[in-house]
């Protein structure tokens, strides 16, 4: 450890340096002052971790230097020599900064035991703050998961009431999404490697994830999440704020970083700006349009789409509607017609509008999947199929014929799981597994399923042997059981991230589930930890 030491007297400063052998015991003199204030200029300019100063010295004593050193200073400890007259007053000054004093004339013993115990409380000190860092990265990883999963739902599936979204933003810290006035846009970005190395990119991934978050730490209101149908991209949404750094800065970091510490391209696409959480899908597809529009190659750019200059069509709700119902009731013929509608005006809409057009129905098709858990090598390849004729902005009818081939895979697939009691209640059994912390309700899910309330509430019964709702807290208490053993989650963390507002509720709930409180749950967790490791 490195010490300064601080007398007005050269041959007391020489003669503390001959008291100890300071480098067998672990430590090392780096320094020395005249004075209170030019040990705190030295300080500026040096790292050290104790410094011994005199009581009295010209300019600035030992007790003004220790209480500014505290202020400055605050992981430094401070060690005063004082003579027997002075002791009761700088005893009496251990709250102001001082950390330990020692009598003239000092005794090598004396000094040595105090060193060492000064040393053992920097060592404690520092292992306490690496806990708290570690602490709050877990508390903070634990959290960051559960929003990039909501930021992903958000762009790409369905939802159906815009403040039950606001009120699990604000659960999961995102609050600054939930806001009225929210308007920002989407970054897609790429990485791309020099000699097109595949396993370099695969390689590389993890390290360009954990350089991601040390970049978004440096500016406010950007968030990150991935979506696993894209490889080798992350994808952002920044907040525009007049009193924070622009979008623009933290893109040319990125790229800048990105270059220098992993010697990797980065390709950009920038979406357009948007208005509310409602144009979230609008946003995030004109920022994947943006990307594909970008030239082939390791060499990176920044892509901001032409909507601006162009009259972009709107995916209106209604048309949505249309779409969704016509799959719900296993209509192809109707979804068919609806899409060849509006796809086939070529002369009204620009490349463009009928690649968002194209983009948004692929989302939907892509999050019945989702809903319905469909996910197979062939709607996978499909979905595959569908992005790459999208993304070449020239063959129109490809892209129609795509999608309507896809959708008829769906549309079949959807009348095999609703015709069986069996399959569809394991679709909303799985629904539930995956979003178990959303605002779940029986009137949700049979809006969302388009199934009679009623008749999903009696078939979920006979098809899990339980009634929604005590499934629904089963699933929430079984997580909030895992999350628990992280003795480093506060109870309300955990309240919030399996679903609840209130941890007074979230607590009455887990008692009357599990039979105990959360701390009683934890207690009794760590007492078989510590019966464990005592064997």
């Amino acid at each position: 450890m490195k010490v300064m030491i601080t007398d007005d007297e050269v041959q007391i400063r020489k003669g503390l340096k001959m008291k100890i052998d300071w480098e067998t015991e672990g430590f090392e003199i780096v320094e020395e002052a005249s004075n209170g204030q030019e040990a705190l200029d030295k300080l500026h300019l040096i790292q050290a971790d104790i410094v011994i100063t005199d009581m009295r010295m010209p300019i600035m004593n030992g007790i003004e230097f220790a209480k500014r050193c505290q202020r400055d200073f605050p992981e430094i400890k401070v060690i005063v020599l004082s003579g027997y007259s002075d002791f009761e007053y700088v005893r009496n000054s251990m709250k102001e900064g001082v950390r330990d004093y020692l009598l003239k004339p000092v005794a090598p013993d004396e000094l040595r035991e105090v060193m060492h115990k000064v040393r053992k409380e920097i060592q404690e000190d520092r292992a306490k703050r690496a806990e708290a860092v570690r602490m709050n990265n877990l508390i903070q990883s634990h959290i960051q998961e559960e929003q990039e999963r909501y930021l992903l739902f958000l762009v790409k599936d369905e939802y159906l009431r815009i403040h039950d979204v606001k009120e699990r933003l604000k659960q999961l810290q995102l609050k600054e999404l939930a806001q009225d006035d929210l308007n920002g846009r989407f970054f897609t970005v790429e990485i791309r490697e020099q000699e097109k190395n595949t396993e370099k990119l695969h390689e590389y991934w993890l390290p360009f994830q954990l350089l991601i978050k040390e970049i978004v730490k440096e500016f406010s209101s950007i968030y990150s999440f991935y979506n696993p149908n894209y490889k080798n991209m992350v994808h952002f949404f920044c907040i525009n704020k007049p009193t924070k750094i622009p979008a623009v800065e933290f893109i040319k970091v990125l790229q800048q970083k990105t270059k220098k510490y992993l010697n990797l391209e980065t390709v950009i696409g920038a979406g357009d700006v948007i208005y509310g959480i409602e144009e979230f899908k609008k946003g995030y597809i004109s920022s994947l349009l943006s990307w594909s529009q970008s030239e082939g190659g390791p060499k990176s750019q920044i892509i901001y789409g032409s909507s601006e200059n162009n009259r972009i069509f709107e995916f209106s709700a209604d048309f949505e509607r249309k779409l969704l119902n016509a799959i719900e009731n296993t209509n192809y013929s109707i979804f068919k017609e609806t899409v060849e509608k509006e796809l086939n005006v070529i002369h009204t809409h620009s490349v463009l509008s009928f690649s968002i057009i194209a983009n948004h129905i692929l989302f939907l098709l892509s999050s019945t999947i989702s809903k319905y858990d469909l996910e197979t090598e062939e709607t996978k390849k499909n979905l595959w199929n569908c992005q790459q004729y999208i993304w070449e902005l020239n063959a129109r009818e490809k892209v129609i014929d795509s999608l309507l081939d896809f959708a008829r895979l769906i549309v079949e697939m959807v009348h095999t799981t609703r015709f069986s009691n069996a399959k569809l209640i394991e679709s909303i059994k799985n629904y539930i597994d995956i979003h178990y912390a959303d605002e779940i309700s029986l009137t949700s899910l049979s809006e969302l399923f388009h199934i009679n309330g009623a008749h999903l509430s009696e078939t979920f019964k006979s098809q899990i042997g339980t009634n929604f709702s005590d499934y629904l807290v089963k699933v929430r208490m079984e997580k909030a059981e895992v999350l628990l053993k992280d003795t480093d989650l506060k109870i309300i963390d955990v309240a919030n991230l399996v679903g609840f507002s209130s941890s007074g509720y979230f607590s009455t709930v887990f008692k009357k589930h599990v039979k105990q409180t959360p701390v009683e749950y934890r207690r009794t967790i760590e007492t078989k930890e510590k019966k464990v490791h005592s064997k």
